[in-house]
């Protein structure tokens, strides 16, 4: 039955240093959400734990590193035990990953390509992040090798490019569209629409869509002192003392948008978020093996402040989809990107009403 939370909600304390406490919080449960980072130092336990004891995990890393580690080494347990275990249900892969779903089932006809745009808006105050997804980021980037190594190990198989191969961009350009510079987003975005893809090209035989994340940055003075910024992070991230110092000192390096004390009530209120999705593909009756893509399709979604105020939505609404819209999960357990494990729920609905908003900007124009 549905238990209304309130006196019976109690606090079990757990440690990820310690797997028996982890055990005894996964056997009460059905679902664990997991938000303690960076999760290539503290996430494996919970995800084990979990597995093991027979509930689902959900949480919010952006670090492609674990997400596809865990992917290789619990995907099976998972499916044996009837478990799903999806990592990154927070800002930004859930509108990143439901964004270029949702755009899909918008087109009429074939989504080929999608290219998104992320803008974060700020009030006078400015925007803070908290040094947790700085830290993750330092290490993330320190240890690219070993990513390439696990993605041999786990084999993946190439997606097809259907349709015209999306140009890939540099790294910094401007947008006409924007009337900003914008560069390569860094995020884990990328990897994560390309797991749900595959997977639903794999499994399901639907046509993958190819796709390009990119960031709005603004004018040149943001320009330039990104570029001072990134040089100086590039430079040191490559040695020990260099990672020491970064996330020693997170607020210097990242020109005060990364500290330890995170963002003020005044900065979240005055922050939102809007990744806008352009798509291109082939008409209803047009082969996307053959000919130019001519039909076109741009969409958004629109959040509050990312960090703080829509990553708890997307990953409780998250959550709720795993345990309400069951019927509609995959088939069998396992290791799944937010797009695999929620395409057929109600989770854009869930996050509509949330005030994580998905609509469609503009119609294709044939």
């Amino acid at each position: 039955g549905k238990a209304a939370p309130g006196e019976e909600v109690g606090v079990l304390l757990c440690d990820v240093g310690d797997a028996g406490s982890l055990a005894t919080m996964a056997r009460q449960t059905r679902l664990v959400l997991n938000c303690v980072g960076p999760y290539r130092f503290f996430g494996e336990p919970v995800v084990e734990a979990c597995v093991e004891n027979g509930a689902s995990c959900i949480d919010i890393s952006g670090e492609p590193q674990f997400l596809e580690g865990m992917y290789l080494k619990y995907n099976e347990k998972a499916a044996e035990k009837g478990v799903y275990v999806v990592g990154s249900c927070g800002f930004d892969s859930i509108p990143a990953d439901m964004g270029v779903l949702y755009t899909r089932d918008k087109l009429k006809g074939t989504l080929t390509a999608v290219e998104s745009f992320l803008s974060v808006k700020s009030g006078p105050e400015g925007v803070a992040v908290h040094d947790g997804t700085w830290k993750s980021a330092v290490y993330g980037l320190a240890d690219e090798d070993s990513l390439k190594k696990l993605r041999k190990q786990i084999g993946y198989a190439p997606v097809p490019v259907v349709g015209a191969k999306l140009k890939k961009r540099g790294f910094l350009f401007y947008s006409p569209e924007f009337k900003e510079y914008c560069i390569t987003f860094m995020g884990s975005d990328g990897s994560v629409v390309k797991r749900t893809q595959r997977y639903l090209h794999t499994e399901l035989q639907q046509t993958p869509v190819q796709y390009g994340a990119y960031a709005t940055l603004g004018g040149l003075g943001s320009v330039i002192k990104l570029m001072f910024m990134g040089m100086l992070f590039f430079l040191l991230v490559k040695f020990n003392f260099g990672r020491k110092l970064l996330t020693k000192y997170p607020k210097f390096f990242s020109g005060g948008y990364f500290s330890k004390e995170g963002p003020t009530q005044k900065q979240m209120d005055g922050t939102s978020f809007t990744m806008t999705f352009f798509g291109e593909g082939y008409s209803e009756g047009q082969d996307p093996q053959n000919g130019k893509p001519n039909v076109k399709i741009c969409t958004e979604v629109k959040g509050p402040e990312p960090g703080y105020i829509a990553t708890p939505i997307a990953m409780v609404q998250a959550g709720l989809s795993l345990l309400e819209d069951a019927a509609s999960l995959p088939k069998r357990g396992g290791v799944y990107s937010p797009g695999a494990a929620f395409y057929k729920t109600k989770l854009i609905d869930r996050l509509n009403k949330r005030g994580v908003e998905f609509s469609v900007i503009s119609k294709p124009e044939v």
